[in-house]
């Protein structure tokens, strides 16, 4: 008999709340993700140039479609560099509120396809490491499916996506623990 997800309802919300408690502690106490960025050359000139740039993802060289891209003119500012991807984020006061809200629906969202698969694949009384193996696993993917996709089409460094793959392991196994803890 398949659990129903009204059932899961307090593992989804603990494993969101102590996914949301332990990333802060990984990104304000910890701090081991502000290796993630450097510096560039002459960042007074690159903000000079990126000031009228509105939010949003910009690339360098900018091609707007593949047949942009065959152009030789083209090709030739890609061969020389710089390359790059670049995020411009809403100045202003440093107000990480909505971030924040963002970043706990966002675990919310996760830890109930984990409830849902878990709980369309395991029968209520379901042991806890068989829970756990289910749970953390698909919490896993989801926390850190994107990583490599980072690294190999956007740029990431290896050890941004090694700390990346990191962060979805440790928030992986405490959600199978909670899950595995409170299955009906």
């Amino acid at each position: 008999m398949n659990v129903e997800l009204s059932a899961l309802w307090l593992p989804m919300l603990l494993s969101t709340v102590a996914v949301f408690i332990i990333s802060s502690l990984i990104w304000a106490v910890i701090q081991y993700h502000n290796s993630d960025w450097k510096r560039l050359p002459d960042e007074e000139s690159a903000r000079t140039v990126l000031k009228g740039a509105s939010s949003g993802q910009y690339a360098i060289p900018y091609a707007a479609d593949n047949a942009a891209k065959a152009d030789e003119a083209w090709q030739a500012r890609y061969k020389e560099g710089p390359v790059a991807m670049i995020t411009v984020v809403p100045h202003g006061e440093l107000a990480m509120g909505k971030q924040l809200v963002q970043w706990f629906a966002w675990c919310l969202l996760i830890s109930i396809f984990v409830g849902y698969i878990a709980g369309t694949t395991l029968p209520a009384g379901s042991e806890y490491l068989k829970v756990f193996q289910v749970t953390s696993t698909t919490a896993i993917l989801a926390f850190g499916g994107g990583a490599g996709m980072n690294m190999i089409w956007f740029g990431a460094t290896v050890s941004k996506t090694v700390k990346d793959l990191l962060d979805a392991l440790i928030y992986g196994l405490v959600t199978g623990g909670i899950f595995g803890s409170l299955w009906p």
